[in-house]
């Protein structure tokens, strides 16, 4: 889910914080990509005749088309990828995989009724509600890209929180994810459409965080604490405080302590027991692997280990994929060529100037070097 209505309040309220932007705009760059998130999407959108694809044993492989042709995509962009798998989900996200659950169940109550009318529309619509990341679809894709040679982190916790982390510690420019919450891990740059942009015709958003805090005023606390208000995974929100009240009493009282002291809670219905303190820790400090203890390495593709494990194993076609093979290799040849701007660096004011003054300086001298050998030539 991420956080609620959090994309409306930025376009609202720090319209300069987002940019639309074409995928060839990122050559160079190296972003840290929500797996779990993608793979989802790859289910979801990767389909024949209304179903998920299988191989021959009856195994989904959506999954594992979507991340090999979606990545081909990214890398012919210039694009160096690292996916992040998730870990353990923290023990707070509990009631929120708890709805998830029941929304789940309902979507099966209402498959079973749209298959017993023969109800085509429905049953496509409640047959992708019902579709979940499993552990085996992300271990074919962590296997898929190892092959590769693209890498991957598998985070000891949240994904979005780990790709912000890298982000942070400059290891990579963005996290691309669709989960809004990254912004609030602290990413400096989100990403969106990353993995479907070009295959839905959509531009990529970019979102920067430092524009957010600057143009809506705010620290990264306070920010924290509007995620919070607006509705996070991780506890519930006020009753009765939409997004336009939420940043009025942030911009107000600062924080949510003194939001509370202020508010009649008779009309905004504050949850018991209410977790907004746990919910802001986690976001200020969440449990990641320290981005300096990952070495991140992209490396040539084994041709023939990803024909036995894409052709033999998961029954795709050979010719197509040695021609993504041929792509991947083409790719990385021309990944050697770096952004322009990494060519240039920042010269201080206080520098520039003392390389002007001294060239004006040898310039002078120059000038009556030449001043006497032509007088002394003149005189002979």
């Amino acid at each position: 889910m991420g956080i609620q209505g959090l994309s409306k309040v930025l376009g609202d309220y720090a319209p300069s914080a987002l940019k639309e932007s074409e995928i060839k705009n990122y050559f160079g760059r190296k972003v840290a990509i929500d797996a779990s998130m993608s793979i989802y999407q790859f289910l979801i959108a990767v389909r024949q005749d209304g179903s998920q694809l299988m191989n021959e044993e009856g195994e989904t492989t959506s999954h594992l088309m979507g991340m090999f042709y979606r990545t081909i995509r990214i890398l012919e962009n210039g694009i160096k990828p690292v996916y992040v798998f998730d870990g353990k989900p923290p023990d707070m996200k509990s009631g929120e995989l708890a709805k998830r659950k029941e929304m789940r169940d309902a979507a099966q109550k209402e498959l079973e009724k749209a298959e017993e009318a023969g109800d085509e529309e429905n049953i496509d619509r409640f047959n992708r509600r019902l579709v979940k990341v499993t552990r085996q679809h992300n271990d074919d894709c962590k296997e898929l890209l190892k092959l590769m040679g693209v890498p991957y982190v598998e985070a000891p916790c949240e994904a979005e929180a780990q790709c912000a982390a890298l982000a942070k510690a400059g290891k990579v420019y963005a996290t691309g994810t669709e989960d809004m919450d990254a912004l609030t891990f602290g990413t400096k740059v989100l990403l969106r459409h990353l993995t479907f942009s070009e295959a839905r015709k959509m531009p990529i958003k970019e979102i920067f965080l430092s524009r957010i805090l600057e143009e809506m005023n705010f620290t990264m606390d306070e920010f924290i604490d509007l995620c919070i208000l607006l509705g996070c995974d991780y506890c519930d929100s006020i009753k009765g405080i939409g997004p336009k009240r939420a940043v009025e009493l942030i911009k107000q009282h600062k924080n949510i302590e003194t939001v509370l002291k202020n508010i009649d809670q008779k009309k905004y219905v504050v949850p018991e027991d209410w977790m907004y303190k746990e919910a802001r820790k986690l976001f200020q400090a969440p449990d990641v692997t320290d981005p300096e203890e990952l070495d991140l390495k992209w490396s040539d593709p084994d041709e023939e280990a990803l024909v036995e494990y894409m052709v033999t194993q998961k029954s795709f076609g050979e010719d197509r994929i040695r021609n993504g093979i041929k792509k991947l290799q083409k790719s990385r040849q021309g990944s050697t060529q770096g952004r322009l701007d990494s060519f240039f660096s920042v010269v201080s004011k206080s520098s520039s100037s003392s390389a002007t003054k001294r060239k004006s300086e040898e310039q002078k001298g120059s000038a009556k070097k030449k001043g006497k050998g032509g007088s002394s030539k003149r005189g002979k």
